[in-house]
């Protein structure tokens, strides 16, 4: 059968194109075969914390670990669990005001470690404000002036007390198996305790509160409070989170350090669509913990 001009014509088209499906196909499957491979020698970053763990937030799936289920002082990133289980309360009023009571600075000034939100006494603060005051300069008087507002009895003690109840009720609900607290800010009696992964875990479930990402993924804030006198005065407040505005994506979370605790730090960022979300405990030094964060969470998005 003879085939004309243009028959032959078509059948090179179609050898031509199918050259180039295949060559397209081989290339897009060697681009695959090269992302997979460089997965998985992707090295594993070494890190100066004592413990680490990072997952992705998206999908829970863990990208690192490092003792992540060993128990260790965890010092400030308590307060984590002092703004969530505020932030739980039924009918929670953020613009409920509090009274600042002797108590709360008699607190800061009897506690080396205590960091301070420096409360004024009688002055009058609203909830969201003191959240700001727990979570910015990691004010212990700001987690003590809570714990008396939204614990219960006739006492401060007792409120106290079944405040830091609440807080272990909490970690037993997110399934925080290794974690124990004996205080509301971190300042333990030996017995206030997490793990890299157990705070994660409470991170992850405390970021799904608008008001909670609001205030940890804020560097600085300026807030208006009335005095005893009934004017007003301003209360100005930095977050001790240096990744904010240092690490591209960071959305948070809580610094914390102590004399057992070492350095340490709860932090999360998203790039891409992809949000990773991580613990450091017992990093030697502010740096430190600086560093390694910024490693896990590189080797993260890579992952």
């Amino acid at each position: 059968m003879k085939i004309g001009i243009k028959g032959i014509r078509r059948i090179k088209g179609i050898r031509r194109a199918s050259a180039v499906a295949v060559t397209t196909g081989a290339v897009l499957t060697a681009g695959a075969l090269g992302s997979q491979a460089q997965a998985a020698t992707l090295p594993t970053p070494g890190i100066t914390a004592a413990g680490g763990f990072v997952m992705n937030n998206g999908t829970g799936s863990t990208l690192f670990a490092k003792a992540a289920d060993t128990r260790r002082s965890t010092g400030s990133t308590t307060k984590i669990m002092t703004a969530r289980v505020v932030l739980a309360q039924k009918g929670l009023n953020l613009n409920s005001q509090v009274t600042v009571q002797k108590a709360y600075s008699d607190y800061i000034v009897n506690n080396n470690w205590a960091s301070s939100a420096h409360l004024i006494v009688g002055d009058k603060v609203t909830v969201g404000q003191l959240l700001y005051g727990l979570m910015l300069p990691s004010g212990c008087d700001a987690a003590y002036a809570l714990a008396d507002k939204f614990g219960t009895g006739s006492t401060r003690d007792a409120r106290v007390k079944s405040f830091i109840g609440q807080m272990n009720a909490t970690a037993k609900s997110l399934g925080m198996k290794n974690s124990h607290f004996d205080s509301f800010d971190g300042i333990g009696r030996g017995a206030n305790y997490s793990t890299p992964r157990d705070l994660t875990k409470l991170a992850s479930n405390a970021m799904k509160y608008s008001t909670f990402r609001t205030v940890v993924g804020t560097k600085s804030t300026k807030q208006k409070v009335t005095t005893k006198s009934g004017g007003y005065r301003y209360m100005s407040w930095t977050n001790t989170n240096n990744l904010l505005g240092s690490y591209q994506g960071t959305i948070g979370v809580k610094t914390g350090s102590g004399p057992e605790a070492k350095y340490c730090l709860v932090f999360a960022a998203t790039r891409g669509g992809k949000t990773v979300i991580g613990t450091v405990l017992a990093s030697p030094s502010v740096n430190n913990r600086t560093a390694d964060a910024k490693k896990l969470m590189d080797y993260a998005f890579k992952k």
